[in-house]
């Protein structure tokens, strides 16, 4: 007989001790869990006693996790969190060098359990941390770089739960961790964990943020970058891109340019980019932020649309139009009349490919506004010959088939902007950067002047029309690019009546095929990161499906190591528990942190499964670091699920094994047409007299 299922099968162990294996009733008070087991081990005072799990992070346990006991858990006896507070903080505040270190090793391990941190803050533990942290410099200079270092990883794990602000945190402590950033240290392990104390109070606090800005130098945090040790760089740089953030555009304009001139983008494109050790995701995030605050310098320019009234910009236009018509303009108007000249230069503008004899119309539109015209300049300035070459070409060919430079350049810039996100709040977990930007100077610019000449050959091969402009401005790109596959399946006859049905007849068989493809990716498993309500956390866990699609395993990695082995994870989540998949803004992780703009990523890359926790609904919540990965995930715990999956990535998939699979089908029929309508069945004969009656024996 099977036992209740609120009962669980578990482990208990203690040192110097038989391990106890009892059935737990998860009905029962947890204090009397307690009592029953100090009593096997005839122990007094249960209430000095508490359960934490052996694996993993050792969380005590309480009533409100207790349900994530599941069977075959190993748990342990231990101080209950108040004694164990009060006894590490007696040892930090010990005269012995070597009890406070030993008193910092425990604390470490147990800061990042919330029932534990709340014990430790309500008897003034960090201030204690903060006391040693300050006085630093007078400890022995043997100790003085761990104590240091643990010092400064159990007070940050102490503040990441939230308890406290760190808005809180003195004048007198800060402009110490800065210290800590400015000075040569033996320890090389400090200058990380000061380096990401300050970056989480950059990011905030408004007010620390501008004394961190004020005492940091730059050139510091360039030294810094410069060291080769990626766990330094990566801290180095998360600070830098917090302040660069916390700064308003013209001091952030300021920073960059002073950075460019120290030579940082040639650093970060040769020594971090392309170095041999890979790259970590947390560098790669910060390197995307760091490219969305430079894309973000256009912004300006992209939101404000060109004046009439500017004598700067009227010139500007003009050394654009001269820059293509110079020979012809200085011959033909010489000694022409004002009203001619005015004619001259309005028929050169529309030459150039604007929609009205005033360009100032065509560049009223924000976006792009002023960035557009930066573009044209910078392409006829840099690339004069092929500026000339294009306005020209298309000068002599025939009117429907001109390239219009200008409206090109106008709707380039516009979705050069789009695909880049220009403007937009940077993305709390994106890593898409684009070695590019690092690469070069004036990126968007050379990437404007790449993309124009692009356009003006597909026009050219593709004898493109001004209607086909106006088609191709109404629609999106994936809009074309579906009329353009039926057009091409249409070519093909692959849209014929046969066709279409062995497609159906297809279907069932791939997209088993796919759902198998999902569920071992499932199995391979995920790093994923934790976010948190105020900023992007640098901790990561792993997740995966056992290989018999039972279990959904998970727990805590660092960044960097190896993939976890099965064995390793100590969480695990039945899949028979699962009730549903929860996607984007129906998560709970998201519904948390409201609508804003800086929100939109996480819509697009979160989800959630909810499972029975007991007598309540829980969640496990995913952030997935991208597009791809959610799409692979959301599909496998569908089919887990037995829910269809109906995901993009599942639609291009089956697309394109359809397309494949129907190739190889058809291949004998290769040259041969396929109807579209199956041949008449002809009509039965008149008689039946051919029939061989096999009854008539033979002479």
């Amino acid at each position: 007989m099977a036992p209740p299922r609120n009962v669980v099968k578990i482990a208990i162990k203690m040192r110097d001790a038989i391990p106890q294996l009892i059935q737990l009733d998860q009905a029962k008070p947890l204090a009397a869990v307690l009592k029953e087991v100090c009593d096997a081990w005839s122990l007094t005072h249960s209430e000095r006693y508490a359960l934490q799990f052996a694996d993993g992070h050792r969380r005590y346990i309480t009533e409100n996790n207790r349900a994530e006991i599941k069977n075959g858990s190993i748990l342990c006896l231990s101080t209950a969190p108040d004694l164990e507070a009060e006894q590490l903080l007696g040892g930090l505040q010990s005269n012995s060098p070597e009890g406070r270190r030993e008193a910092l090793r425990r604390l470490v391990p147990l800061a990042s359990d919330m029932i534990f941190a709340r014990e430790v803050i309500s008897r003034n533990g960090l201030q204690i941390l903060g006391t040693i942290i300050e006085d630093g410099d007078e400890c022995p200079p043997s100790s003085l770089g761990e104590v240091l270092a643990l010092s400064l990883r159990a007070f940050s794990e102490l503040m990441e739960h939230g308890v406290v602000s760190w808005e809180t945190l003195s004048i007198p402590f800060v402009r110490k961790v800065v210290c800590y950033v400015n000075m040569n240290l033996m320890d090389a392990s400090v200058p990380p964990l000061a380096l990401g104390l300050l970056e989480s109070v950059t990011l905030s606090s408004p007010a620390l943020g501008q004394l961190v800005k004020s005492e940091v130098p730059l050139d510091r945090l360039l030294v810094h970058l410069q060291v080769m040790n990626q766990q330094l760089q990566t801290k180095a740089m998360a600070l830098l891109t917090a302040l660069l953030q916390g700064a308003s555009p013209v001091e952030r304009k300021h920073m960059l340019d002073y950075l460019w001139q120290r030579n940082l983008r040639q650093f970060i494109y040769k020594n971090i980019i392309h170095s041999a050790a890979p790259m970590g995701d947390e560098m790669a995030h910060h390197l995307y932020v760091l490219q969305a605050l430079m894309l973000g310098l256009l912004e300006p320019r992209m939101r404000t649309p060109l004046d009439p009234y500017s004598q700067e910009q009227r010139e500007q236009l003009q050394v654009l139009r001269q820059a293509a018509f110079e020979v012809e303009g200085e011959s033909s108007g010489a000694g022409l009349s004002a009203d001619r000249r005015r004619s001259l230069c309005a028929r050169e503008f529309r030459k150039l490919g604007f929609s009205n004899s005033n360009p100032a119309q065509d560049l009223e539109r924000v976006p792009p506004g002023l960035l557009a015209l930066d573009n044209m300049l910078y392409f006829s300035r840099n690339a004069p010959s092929a500026y000339s070459r294009f306005v020209l070409e298309n000068s002599s060919r025939e009117d429907k088939h001109e390239c219009p430079f200008a409206r090109g350049s106008i709707q380039l810039t516009v979705l050069l902007c789009e695909l880049l996100r220009v403007g937009e709040p940077c993305s709390e977990t994106a890593q898409d950067f684009s070695p590019m930007f690092f690469g070069q100077d004036q990126s968007f610019h050379e990437l404007f002047c790449v993309g124009i000449q692009l356009l003006n050959k597909t026009w050219k091969e593709m004898r493109a029309t001004q209607e086909d402009f106006d088609k191709v401005n109404a629609l999106t790109y994936g809009e074309v690019l579906r009329l353009r596959q039926t057009e091409r399946l249409h070519q093909e006859g692959t849209l014929a009546p046969p066709i279409l049905e062995l497609r159906e007849k297809l279907k069932p068989e791939l997209m088993g095929l796919i759902r198998q493809q999902r569920l071992l990716r499932l199995c391979e498993g995920t790093l994923f990161r934790k976010i948190s309500s105020r900023r992007r956390q640098d901790k990561l866990w792993f997740c995966c499906l056992s290989p018999n699609h039972k279990l959904l395993q998970y727990g805590d990695m660092e960044e960097g190591a190896s993939p976890p082995t099965l064995e390793s994870l100590p969480e695990q989540l039945p899949v028979a528990d699962m009730r549903a998949l929860l996607t984007g803004k129906d998560c709970p992780h998201v519904r948390e942190k409201g609508s804003g703009k800086q929100n939109k990523d996480l819509y697009e890359l979160a989800f959630s499964i909810s499972y029975d926790r007991g007598e309540e609904e829980a969640y496990l919540n995913f952030i997935a670091p991208s597009k791809r990965e959610f799409y692979l995930w959301t599909d496998g715990l569908s089919a887990l699920l037995g829910s269809p999956m109906g995901s993009e990535q599942t639609r291009l998939d089956l697309e394109q094994l359809l397309t494949m699979e129907t190739k190889l089908r058809l291949l004998e029929l290769e040259n041969v047409p396929i109807p579209e309508r199956p041949p008449p069945v002809p009509p039965p004969p008149t008689n039946f007299n051919f029939c061989y009656d096999c009854s008539i024996a033979e002479p």
